[in-house]
């Protein structure tokens, strides 16, 4: 399934020197490819250890003595060169002792550091009221153990810090759990109520439980909200979010929602300017059993007469999820609207030809963050997030 591995950008994906699309590119790949999210977390220990290594001056007359070193290697015949002594310089008690020095440093750095993002608490902070952890209300700030539920009621809100990775603010009347939180995964559990995230992590580290789905960051802001029926909505303001449960997944971008319910899981995205005509044909096509039949309900059949060309992100999610007969209808009001490129055939999509759905996926992205609004967020809450982590390892 994944034969071409972003393993060649993984590098440049953690520093942020990748451009917005390419960055979306390697989050989506991360998502699923086990193998390239294990190597960006070995080069992501790398980058932040390298960080918090101490800066060393080097002697002012460092570089000369390296020229006339090089120079004299340079004109010197390699006959000449005397192999034993250069081999006894390298096993000399000064560089072994530096070299010794900076193995400790390492290792102590990478040991801070797993330490840091395995806490087995997370701060909170009170913004209004008197949220409460446990039983216990807390005072400026508290700690949020795990198995530990916070909650606020009407008059309360809160601020959690995620580890080392972003913060999630708690509106009123919400009811949180903290479920794990270690350097590989972090996982809230959100009962009711409402939350606000802002993380700046990797794929698949950050995650929230809700009673019909699960969240899943890529590095991203957006709203999640819970009501008493376990009933849940995203909103996503940047990058994208991952909704699912078992095998049902929806991929939401900045600018589009995803409601969810109990026992179904997450329906399918849309973005929230679209007609409210097309909206309420979505929800009961997506929640409401028999809504879509070979013959074409007319739920389906608003959806995609209401449809724009910004709307193939819910056509797309529907391929996958309307009967055969159905994906007929929806496949032609998609190439319709964004006619497949080179390569792409009916026929190969009607049979979700895998090769085929990626490659007009990839010309579809454009569409449903290309304007130069959405691009723009993206830009911005990347930079606000390198910032963030900068400033973070600052205090450190």
């Amino acid at each position: 399934m994944f034969s071409n591995h972003v393993t060649k950008d993984l590098s440049g994906y953690c520093q942020g020197e990748l451009s917005a699309e390419a960055s979306r590119a390697v989050a989506e790949h991360l998502i699923a490819c086990r193998r390239c999210r294990s190597e960006y977390e070995e080069i992501k220990l790398g980058v932040k250890l390298a960080g918090h290594l101490p800066l060393v001056v080097a002697p002012d007359d460092l570089w000369s003595q390296l020229e006339a070193k090089l120079e004299n290697q340079t004109i010197r015949p390699k006959s000449d060169r005397p192999r034993s002594r250069f081999v006894g310089r390298i096993f000399r008690p000064v560089p072994i002792a530096i070299a010794a020095t900076l193995l400790v440093a390492f290792g102590m750095t990478a040991l801070w550091i797993y330490r840091q993002e395995s806490r087995p608490s997370w701060e909170v902070a009170r913004l209004l009221g008197a949220p409460m952890i446990g039983s216990s209300r807390i005072g400026q700030t508290g700690q949020l153990g795990v198995g530990q539920w916070l909650e606020t009621d009407s008059a309360s809100r809160a601020k959690i810090s995620v580890a080392s990775i972003g913060q999630v603010e708690i509106d009123p009347n919400t009811r949180v759990r903290l479920i794990e939180t270690r350097a590989t995964e972090h996982r809230l559990e959100l009962a009711r109520g409402r939350m606000s995230a802002h993380i700046w992590a990797p794929p698949r580290l950050f995650f929230v439980d809700t009673p019909s789905g699960v969240a899943a960051d890529l590095g991203c802001a957006y709203t999640l909200e819970v009501d008493d029926a376990g009933a849940s909505l995203l909103r996503v303001t940047a990058g994208w979010v991952a909704m699912q449960l078992r095998d049902r997944e929806s991929m939401v971008p900045a600018g589009a929602a995803c409601a969810t319910r109990p026992g179904i899981g997450p329906g399918t995205p849309y973005f929230e300017d679209a007609s409210e005509a097309f909206r309420a044909a979505l929800t009961k096509l997506d929640f409401e059993p028999g809504a879509s039949n070979p013959s074409g309900d007319s739920s389906l059949k608003q959806v995609i007469a209401e449809s724009r060309v910004r709307d193939t992100l819910t056509l797309w999610h529907l391929l996958y999820r309307v009967n055969p007969d159905d994906r007929v209808l929806v496949f032609e009001r998609l190439a319709a609207l964004a006619p497949p490129p080179n390569g792409v055939t009916r026929e190969g999509v009607l049979q979700l030809d895998e090769g085929m759905l990626r490659l007009w996926k990839g010309e579809l992205d454009n569409i449903w963050t290309g304007d130069s609004a959405l691009r723009k967020g993206w830009i911005n809450a990347w930079t606000r997030t390198v910032g963030k982590i900068k400033g973070l390892e600052g205090k450190r």
